[in-house]
This record gives C-alpha cells, sequence and structure tokens, in this order.
C-alpha cells in the first residue's frame, strides 16, 4: 500500500514538473527544441501516470502542454492568423474541459463484458485522456518539423466531435432512462442467470474470484460475475466466457437484479457487500476466499449472510473461539474444492533424495496486529534450507509489492535463490513463474515440505498429508498451537530462529507429527472422500441455486445489521 502511495507521488511530480519545464521552456524563454522535447516527455509521463493511477485528474498540465505547442507552433507558420491552428486550440482545449466530466458519467454507467453489448459511448470516454495526449504529441510534431497546421485541425475536430457526440449520448441516459431498462438490463434478462458472484476488493484481489470460477461454471446454471471496481472489469472477463458486469453505484446494482436471480455469492467480506445484501429476495451465501486461522476468517461480518459455506468443522470452531456466536444452522460444512487436484507425498520425507520445500510467506495486513508475514527472517530461512540442499519455491502473496520493506526483503530471497540456481543447478523456482506461471495447488504438488506464515496455504497443504512448518511471527510461543491450532500438525518456527536446526531436523527427516496430520485433515477439510472431492460443494450450491433449500425470509439478518457489520476483511 505504502509502495503505491509511493509510486502514485512519483509519477505526479514527474508529470506536473516535465510540464511546468515545458512550458517555460517554450513560452518565456522560446527554446522550442528543448521545449518539444519536454512536451513529449511530459506526455508519456502522463500516460504512465494513468496507468498507474487511473483516477488522477490531471487538468493544469495538458492545458500548459497545449499552450505551450500552440505557441511553439504558431511561431514556425507565417505572419498572421492562421485559422486551422486557432481552430485547433479551442477545439483541443475545449477537449481538456470536458475531459474529467465526460469520464465521470461514464464511471456511473453500468458495464459487462462477454454479454455481447457494447457501449460506444464508454469507450470514447475512457479514450478521450490518452488522445489528447496524442494530440498534443501530434502539435508537438508538427511544429518540430513546420508541417501545416491543418492536419492537425482535421484530427483535433473528429476527436472533439466523437467526444461531444459521446457526452450528450451519456447526459441523456441520466436524464431520461429507457422504459425497457439499459442494455444491460436487456441482455441479462435474455441471460436468465438464477446466481450471482459479487466481488468488491482492492486492487490486485482478482485471485479471490479466479479461484473459484472454474467450481461455479462446474455448478452448470447459469451465472454472472458483478464486480464493483472497474480495473477488475478487463481481468476477470478475460478469465472467463462468463459475463461480467461492472456496477458503479448502489443505485445501478437494480439493473442487474433480474426476475432469474435466487441466490449471491461472495469470496470476501468487502465493505460494498451489504449494497447488494439488501436485496432479501435473494439467499447470500458466503464463501470466503481461503481457510485459515487469521482472525479475519472469523470475522463478524459473516452474520450478514444467509449461509457461509466452510471447509470442516474448524472453520465454525474459529469463530466461536474467536467470540462471534452465529446459530449452527447457518453454516455448511462443503469442504475446499480448490485442493480436489492435490496429490499425496512421494514417500516418506527421509527417503526422499531431492527434496523440494515451499515456502509461502504471507503479506503483512491492514492492521500491525494481523501481521503475520515471515519477510524479515525469509532470507536467513532460505540459507538453512539451501544448506541442506533443498530446491525452494517461492510464492509470494499478490499483496506483497504494496509495501517497500516487503518487496526488498522478497527481492533479497530471490537474489539468493538466483545466485544458488547458477552454482548448484538447483531448479528453484520464484517471481512470476510461481504465482502465474503455476497455480497454488501446482507448487504443493510438487513440493515435499511447506513453510508457511498463518495462512489458507496450510489448510490447503493439509490435504496433501506432507510436513509443513508455520513461522511464529506474533511471538505467541507455548499458546501459538492453542492459538493457531493447524500449527498442531506442523512444527513452530519461532520468530528469532533460535528452533530453526531442531525444526529442519522434523521437517526434513523425521516428521514425528505425520499421523496428528490425518486426524486435523478431517477437521479442517470435512469427512469427503477424496475422489470426486468438490462434489461436496457443487451438491450443495446447486440444491440453494435450484431453490430445494432456501433460507425463509423471517430468519434472514436485515438490512440495517448488515450496514453496520460489513467492514472489509
Amino acid at each position: 500500500m505504502r509502495g503505491d502511495l509511493v509510486k502514485k507521488a512519483v509519477c505526479r511530480a514527474a508529470t506536473a514538473g516535465l510540464a511546468i519545464l515545458a512550458f517555460l521552456a517554450l513560452v518565456p524563454a522560446g527554446f522550442d527544441g528543448w521545449g518539444l522535447g519536454l512536451v513529449v516527455a511530459a506526455v508519456l509521463a502522463a500516460g504512465f501516470e494513468s496507468r498507474v493511477n487511473p483516477k488522477a485528474e490531471p487538468v493544469a498540465e495538458p492545458v500548459m502542454l497545449a499552450a505551450g505547442v500552440l505557441i511553439a507552433y504558431d511561431r514556425v507558420l507565417p505572419p498572421g492568423i492562421d485559422w486551422p491552428l486557432l481552430v485547433t486550440a479551442v477545439a483541443l482545449l475545449g477537449l481538456i474541459v470536458v475531459e474529467r466530466p465526460l469520464a465521470q458519467l461514464a464511471t456511473l454507467q453500468t458495464r459487462a463484458r462477454n454479454l455481447g453489448i457494447r457501449s460506444w459511448p464508454g469507450l470514447v470516454a475512457t479514450g478521450l485522456r490518452p488522445a489528447i495526449l496524442s494530440l498534443i504529441a501530434v502539435l508537438a510534431a508538427g511544429a518540430a518539423l513546420s508541417l501545416p497546421s491543418w492536419p492537425a485541425a482535421v484530427l483535433t475536430l473528429l476527436v472533439a466531435l466523437a467526444g461531444g457526440a459521446a457526452l450528450a449520448a451519456l447526459a441523456l441516459r441520466r436524464l431520461r432512462p429507457s422504459a425497457t431498462g439499459t442494455p444491460v438490463t436487456r441482455a441479462l434478462r435474455r441471460h436468465q442467470p438464477e446466481f450471482v458472484l459479487h466481488f468488491s476488493a482492492p486492487p490486485g484481489s482478482e485471485y479471490q474470484v479466479l479461484m473459484w470460477l472454474p467450481y461455479l461454471e462446474r455448478i452448470g446454471r447459469r451465472f454472472f460475475v458483478l464486480v464493483r471496481e472497474a480495473h477488475f472489469l478487463p481481468t476477470i472477463s478475460a478469465a472467463t466466457k462468463v459475463p461480467v458486469v461492472y456496477c458503479p453505484t448502489p443505485r445501478s446494482l437494480d439493473e442487474v437484479l433480474v426476475p432469474t436471480l435466487r441466490v449471491a455469492f461472495y469470496v470476501n467480506h468487502g465493505a460494498q457487500n451489504n449494497h447488494f445484501v439488501r436485496f432479501r429476495q435473494l439467499t447470500h451465501i458466503q464463501l470466503q476466499h481461503g481457510d485459515s486461522d487469521k482472525a479475519s476468517s472469523a470475522n463478524p461480518a459473516s452474520l450478514i449472510y444467509d449461509k457461509i459455506f466452510v471447509a470442516g468443522q474448524a472453520a465454525i470452531d474459529r469463530y466461536a473461539r474467536n467470540g462471534v456466536n452465529i446459530p449452527p444452522d447457518r453454516f455448511v460444512i462443503v469442504g475446499r474444492p480448490q485442493v480436489e487436484s492435490i496429490v499425496g507425498a512421494r514417500g516418506h520425507i527421509r527417503e526422499l533424495a531431492d527434496r523440494v520445500v515451499l515456502y509461502t510467506p504471507t503479506w503483512i495486513g491492514h492492521n500491525a496486529d494481523a501481521n503475520y508475514c515471515s519477510l524479515p527472517i525469509g532470507a536467513e530461512l532460505v540459507r538453512r534450507l539451501l544448506a541442506r540442499g533443498m530446491t525452494v519455491i517461492l510464492r509470494a502473496h499478490p499483496y506483497t509489492a504494496q509495501d517497500p520493506a516487503s518487496a526488498r526483503q522478497l527481492a533479497r530471497i530471490e537474489e539468493l535463490l538466483a545466485a544458488d540456481r547458477e552454482r548448484t543447478g538447483r531448479p528453484h523456482v520464484w517471481g512470476a513463474r510461481a504465482t502465474r506461471g503455476m497455480t497454488l495447488p501446482e507448487c504443493i504438488n510438487r513440493s515435499d515440505a511447506l513453510v508457511s506464515d498463518v495462512s489458507a496455504v496450510i489448510s490447503d497443504y493439509l490435504f496433501s498429508g506432507k510436513p509443513y512448518a508455520v513461522t511464529d511471527m506474533v511471538g505467541d510461543g507455548e499458546r501459538f498451537p492453542a492459538n493457531f491450532p493447524l500449527a498442531q500438525g506442523g512444527y513452530v518456527l519461532r520468530a528469532d530462529l533460535s528452533n530453526i536446526d531442531d525444526l529442519l531436523d522434523d521437517l526434513l527427516t523425521e516428521d514425528p507429527l505425520l499421523e496428528t496430520r490425518r486426524a486435523l485433515r478431517t477437521r479442517y477439510l470435512g469427512d469427503f472422500p477424496t475422489e470426486n472431492y468438490a462434489e461436496a460443494f457443487l451438491s450443495a450450491a446447486r440444491r440453494f441455486v435450484a431453490g430445494v433449500d432456501r433460507v425463509p425470509s423471517a430468519r434472514r439478518p436485515v438490512a440495517d445489521t448488515s450496514r453496520r457489520l460489513a467492514v472489509e476483511g
């Protein structure tokens, strides 16, 4: 998070600084060559900033760049009024003024992918900022080459006409809504979805949806994904053929509430979930995006949902252990379908010659008291593994890069692995190859042991029966296994690494907790057969979607409770 703020601040400074320098070089100083070069640099910086921070609203910078370029262009033209250049100036400055209102209007529109509809006004609104920057760059090139101004005028007028038409169309939609609903509403009625996956989260959280999409598709009923942030629309829609709809406001949710809908699923406790929970004609089911001993896995916000699908009895006990009182009939044990492809051990770990250790450090969390991240000791941990001849798969949490300190610590570990691979030839895996090139089950299947922080990775790894270690970064000491029961089946690594040698002996050689893990597996992942393991979830989901299992409206939480309890999980 802090890393994102720093990146945005640097981009803001670069865009503003280069625009000011370009204006000063072109207008007071008259250094056209240097000034036009700075204009191009400022345009590139502004384009990069719009990618880093789509919510940035630079207005002064494009005005300064346009004014400077137009003045420089006028100096290379014959004396007198150049009407094409004057038309270009008026149209370009008008585009700069109208760009933000047009973009804001577009953000209020419901949009969709994979639904067979396209909104040209939205496309124009989205592309107007890069179009303006491109026009400024074209004008700079024309001034540098002393070209006639009329081609630039024609190009600017075409862009201005498209922007004006888009503005008029979007404004008309707001002022005079169609009696038959929006294009998205009409398309959804034709699609006839029976359930929806509602998703709201910070950037970089797509994995929470992607882990559930294959299983939602296997339910065999029509559905769509509803996202509340625009940045998820392209990424999630590219991963599925299922319709993905973006609703920016609570009011816009009415557009997607078609008569065929029965069930709404959720994969986190995003603050905007309560906007959709208010539709009491639906059955609302929380799936979570992982099952861990973290406090966030027993969030009081779970009370707002009609049903909570959990992997095993341990999840139900976790709520009670954290003082969250939820009626037992609100829970449905369905296992964790994502582990169905995980295979067991190749043999006892002490008998393996080429042992592979999976290391999965988590991120620092939203709050200091929920910081389970082991990256501060990660480099020394990996050194000890390498010294024992282990091959390492390093799979970091997707949010790691948001904290500069964590990013530096991760980079140091990656340097160690790169150096060892160069020296020994051991096939260590890290970076994009481990996070995007391989799924978590694939990482688990290629490993023989795990070192992890308190996270959902451990419960997934439990399915394999292989040994694992858990880092105690909160300093609970002897209380750690009681506070984080998954540690009862693993080996607890102290934050000061004082027990690392004995721990690695147990983890990589003796593994005395093998039988303990077998008992924990049933408690955490349900008592379901390994064959067709995901069928427990699919069967339960199908019953609710078909209306066989339905929660009476009188027993559902009220909307006021949802607004009070729905917080970011």
